[in-house]
């Protein structure tokens, strides 16, 4: 069953989190319902299409999906495309810088499905309507990925922050963050290989500052739910090191 993150008369917002089994990372899907129209965000790749597909089934018609949103470019986040493409009319967001990319992921007999239908969203960031409401692509870039976002929803108040936020060292899990202090040992170790720098990191932490976010609901692992985990989540992040902060000559040698 999928957990419902945000739900009112016109918008709901539900996340999948144990959809994925055998050796695959954990990770979580995402999809927004407004209003008759439907986005997906970070639908992952063969693992999670089959068992994604049924359950978004309940919902909508999946020829009816509108949108595909893709923090980046990893196979654990947008692998499947072959098949959404296929299977639906939906449009894919991405960055410009891995716009050009994605075509490798569909089959040549399907090109033609795939073409003028991958949304190239600009480093700035964009809004991206979804009927009439617009989820907002914030940049994220070398979090770790070179070309990278973060989503949000406007109404629900929620921030779909990808790996920022990530967390490892559990399952998937419904729970909310309740303790950080006892949560931030599964973000160490990942935020410190996978964020590029502190300064990424800064200057992230201080546009996402400027929103007005319930919830961070990163792509692995727990979200981060209400003002006090949220302020201490960013604090930490904003005084991390990580990335190359921590590189010295001793991680380029001969081996």
């Amino acid at each position: 069953m999928p957990l419902e993150l945000y739900k009112d008369n016109q918008h709901t917002c539900l996340a999948f989190t144990d959809l994925v089994t055998g050796r695959g990372i954990q990770s979580n899907q995402f999809m927004i319902l407004h209003d008759g129209h439907a986005a997906l965000i970070d639908p992952g790749g063969a693992l999670t299409y089959t068992p994604l597909s049924m359950a978004i089934g309940k919902y909508i018609r999946i020829k009816d999906l509108d949108l595909i949103l893709a923090s980046h470019q990893d196979p654990d986040i947008i692998a499947s495309m072959d098949k959404w493409i296929h299977y639906t009319d939906c449009q894919v967001a991405i960055s410009r810088l891995w716009d050009r990319f994605l075509p490798h992921l569909i089959p040549a007999y399907a090109q033609d499905k795939g073409h003028n239908r991958i949304i190239s969203i600009p480093d700035r960031g964009a809004d991206i309507p979804l009927g009439d409401c617009n989820i907002r692509a914030l940049p994220a870039h070398f979090l770790h990925s070179v070309g990278n976002f973060s989503f949000y929803d406007p109404i629900a108040k929620i921030l779909f922050s990808g790996d920022v936020g990530a967390s490892v060292c559990e399952g998937g899990d419904e729970s909310a963050v309740e303790d950080f202090s006892q949560h931030v040992h599964c973000l160490q170790g990942f935020h410190q290989r996978y964020m590029n720098s502190n300064r990424a990191c800064r200057l992230w932490v201080n546009m996402v500052r400027t929103l007005d976010v319930e919830q961070i609901v990163p792509q692995h692992g727990k979200r981060l739910v209400g003002p006090a985990v949220i302020g201490q989540f960013l604090d930490w992040l904003e005084d991390l090191e990580c990335g190359v902060d921590l590189m010295s000559q001793q991680d380029y040698r001969l081996p």
